[in-house]
Formats: C-alpha cells, sequence, structure tokens
C-alpha cells in the first residue's frame, strides 16, 4: 500500500474513534491533538502530531509547543516529547498516532511526575530573588473606572436634583400624565363618534 493509503485508512480509523471526543482535534488532513487530561487538571497536557508524506514509513513530528502547555517547564515537555519519540522507533513502519495518543494517557502520572507549577520567571544573576514577568500584581492594583458622564448628561441630571442631589417625588410622572392624556382624548373622540 501506498504512504497516501496507509494515512487515509489511519484518518478515517481516528475520526471513528475519537468522534465526540472533546480531547481531540483534527487540524488538518495530517495534523492532530490530543489534550491529556480534563483542562482544570494542574497536570494536564497536549500533544500535536504532524504526518510528512511518506508518514508511516518515516516518523511523525511530535510538539509539545501548544499554548495550552505554558505552565509546563521545558525539561518537563522535552521529557514527554522523548518518551513519546522512543514509542514512534518502536511502531515505525506502522499507523501509530492512536498508539501515541493512549500511550500518553495511560502514562499521564509517569510522564508528568517531575511537573511543578511552573511561571515565567527571570531569576536575576548572582541573587537569590526572581523578578516575576507576569501582570499579577499590576492587574490586582487597577481600580475599577466609573462611568463617566458628558457635561450635557451632567446638566440635566443636575436640573432634575433638588439641592441635595435627590429627585423630586413624582419627577418621572409627568411622562405618564402626557401618554394618559393623549390616550384620554382619543377616547373621547371615538366615544363622541360612536354616539354620534
Amino acid at each position: 500500500m501506498a504512504a497516501n493509503e496507509d494515512q487515509e485508512m489511519e484518518l478515517e480509523a481516528l475520526r471513528s474513534i475519537y468522534e465526540g471526543d472533546e480531547c481531540f482535534k483534527e487540524l488538518g488532513p495530517t495534523v492532530f491533538q490530543y489534550r491529556v487530561g480534563d483542562v482544570g487538571d494542574g497536570k494536564a497536557f497536549l500533544i500535536e502530531i504532524s504526518w510528512p508524506e511518506t508518514y508511516p514509513e518515516t516518523a511523525p513530528s511530535i510538539s509539545m509547543n501548544a499554548f495550552f502547555n505554558n505552565q509546563i517547564s521545558p525539561a518537563v515537555k522535552q521529557s514527554i516529547a522523548n518518551r513519546l519519540q522512543e514509542q514512534v522507533e518502536a511502531n515505525l513502519g506502522t499507523s501509530m498516532t492512536y498508539t501515541l495518543f493512549e500511550y500518553a494517557k495511560d502514562n499521564k502520572e509517569e510522564l508528568m511526575e517531575r511537573h511543578q507549577p511552573y511561571s515565567n520567571s527571570i531569576a536575576l544573576a548572582g541573587s537569590d530573588s526572581t523578578i516575576e514577568t507576569t501582570n499579577k500584581t499590576s492587574s490586582s492594583k487597577k481600580k475599577e473606572k466609573k462611568e463617566q458622564l458628558t457635561k450635557a448628561q451632567k446638566r440635566k441630571l443636575a436640573d432634575k436634583t433638588d439641592h441635595k442631589g435627590e429627585l423630586p417625588r413624582g419627577w418621572n410622572w409627568v411622562d405618564v400624565i402626557k401618554v394618559m392624556t393623549k390616550g384620554f382624548v382619543l377616547v373621547l373622540v371615538e366615544v363622541f363618534i360612536f354616539c354620534i
């Protein structure tokens, strides 16, 4: 069989196996992602596998560089990629995308055993202190903005309020009375016409 026929068969198999699985994503006919673990899980990670033209005779490309993996240290990502590469070498010449995804699922705890929550920080040379590059402190210091009124809106509001800044009793009744009088006049006209 030609490599393209093998790829087509594996693509159909992947689609049927992972149909309805929210962890599996087909980014293209030769690029696939699989999330190992739940979204809120601190040890979850995402694997991306790309097939070259001559796959499965040649090894697929394995990437751990998805944004989802930003909280994983580069050493742990490399360790996972190396372990998956061992599986690729053992399965070379056969369809292996499903095998790689299932291997990662089955060995998730082992693959992530050295994982520590990772933050993007810069260590100063010759110093024990660390400078955080995240914006956690600056975002917490921001105050909520109050809605700003235009001068015309302020003037209109000031015209409606008394010296204490309170609206007088019945301030919005004027509009209600105008509407009711228009309706009352129409009813009187209809009654008058009906009586004639």
